[in-house]
């Protein structure tokens, strides 16, 4: 079979474009050509397909003029639309399965798919289709104040970023996409990672009835579990950003003699993180940087914990299964998918969000009793074993693409 898998990054930026690359060397050790679509960007990986790929976009960066290009590119991409007719063509996929494709892709290449009939699948890792600002988050605390399309509310809150012109773009968008041209009906089948977000997109009003929960993968038959540690460090892993709950976090372990925090990563709150660390004198904490690879699984293994202390509703929680497939118990906030993926007290300690004393309590334990620590990250390990395994999740993805085949033939009519 010809998979076409499309994402707006093609290097292990966060967990979609894990899940995304993962999947796309999945298809193809099991027999499947794969044909990848993304955006031109230095860290890129390798690929034949780059040259379909569409310019950069940076939505930081540049001068007015090229902001309101990229704004333009946000709502409706014709370059992105033009490689993907290009593509289309020279290799006539059978199926195409979306993950990210958000702004510097745009539903543009939903149409170009639609327009040569190729059966579409979009796994989902965020609240996108049922929130302007992508993370039900507003000024910290939880908000479903887009319930049932009302996307106006993103620009009354002021809720991209603090920022009223991204917020105009953000809502404008949802309703250029949802309201006006329904681009995502084109969808054959929606992928959940996890029974939360499909259960919270049906609440906020995102009612398809072809939303199908299917659990991330990893290849747990190459990497062999470290149930011991090196040090009595604790390790976050994710994006340097407040809904993450890093302040909770760092509130929770500074000035301690027992707890050492690692921070893996990078973000808006980068700079901020530095900056109080220094001008706090915090030792007990160090900001390690963006790392993936032998690099990151090596500070997994030394350490004795994953800390995932998220303040939003966390889709799934892949720095949690890292964990569990290199035998690392977890500690995270009881909210969103998180308890999904950590059964308390077996593979891991859930504590209540935002709450530092509870945190703090959560990593003692593990540092006052390795012994439990040892015993969850076993349990973790056969989580993994059974609920990561690579093999299921390509029988259920393949049930899934014969259902997208099927409706997509439906459609037709």
């Amino acid at each position: 079979m010809k998979i076409l898998l499309a994402n707006k990054f093609f290097y292990p930026k966060g967990g979609a474009e894990t899940a995304f690359l993962q999947t796309g060397r999945l298809m193809e050790k099991m027999g499947h050509k794969v044909i990848y679509f993304s955006m031109k960007h230095p860290m890129n990986l390798e690929t034949p397909y780059k040259k379909y790929f569409v310019s950069n976009v940076d939505y930081e960066r540049g001068g007015l003029a090229y902001k309101a290009k990229a704004a333009l590119k946000l709502l409706y991409s014709f370059e992105a639309g033009r490689k993907m007719e290009e593509l289309i063509q020279d290799e006539r996929p059978d199926i195409a399965h979306l993950f990210n494709i958000y702004h510097q892709l745009s539903p543009s290449i939903l149409y170009s798919l639609k327009r040569h009939s190729v059966p579409i699948v979009m796994t989902l890792n965020d609240y996108k289709m049922a929130c302007a600002s992508y993370l039900l988050l507003y000024k910290g605390k939880i908000c479903k104040s887009c319930r049932g399309g009302n996307y106006y509310e993103c620009l009354l809150k002021n809720c991209v970023k603090e920022s009223r012109l991204k917020s105009l773009l953000n809502t404008f968008e949802m309703y250029l996409h949802h309201k006006v041209f329904h681009w995502y009906d084109v969808v054959d089948m929606f992928i959940s990672p996890s029974r939360f977000l499909q259960s919270k997109l049906h609440e906020m009003g995102f009612s398809q009835d072809n939303i199908i929960h299917l659990s991330h993968f990893s290849n747990i038959e190459d990497i062999k579990p470290s149930f011991g540690h090196e040090d009595d460090s604790v390790i976050y892993v994710g994006r340097l950003s407040k809904e993450k709950g890093l302040d909770t976090l760092i509130n929770a372990v500074k000035g301690s003699d027992r707890i050492h925090l690692k921070i893996v990563g990078d973000g808006p709150m980068r700079e901020e993180i530095e900056e109080r660390i220094r001008k706090e004198g915090i030792r007990n904490i160090r900001l390690l940087g963006h790392k993936i690879g032998s690099e990151l699984e090596q500070e997994i293994r030394k350490s004795r914990a994953v800390v995932l202390p998220s303040l939003c509703y966390e889709v799934y929680g892949l720095s949690i299964t890292e964990g569990y497939v290199l035998g690392k118990p977890a500690v995270g906030a009881n909210i969103g998918g998180i308890p999904e993926v950590i059964q308390d007290n077996v593979t891991g300690l859930l504590f209540n969000p935002g709450d530092e004393i509870d945190l703090r309590k959560k990593i003692e334990f593990f540092i006052e009793n390795p012994d439990k620590a040892v015993e969850m990250g076993k349990n973790g390990r056969r989580f993994a074993e059974v609920e990561l395994n690579p093999k299921i999740y390509y029988e259920r993805l393949m049930q899934i693409y014969q259902m997208a085949f099927e409706r997509h033939k439906i459609n037709k009519r």
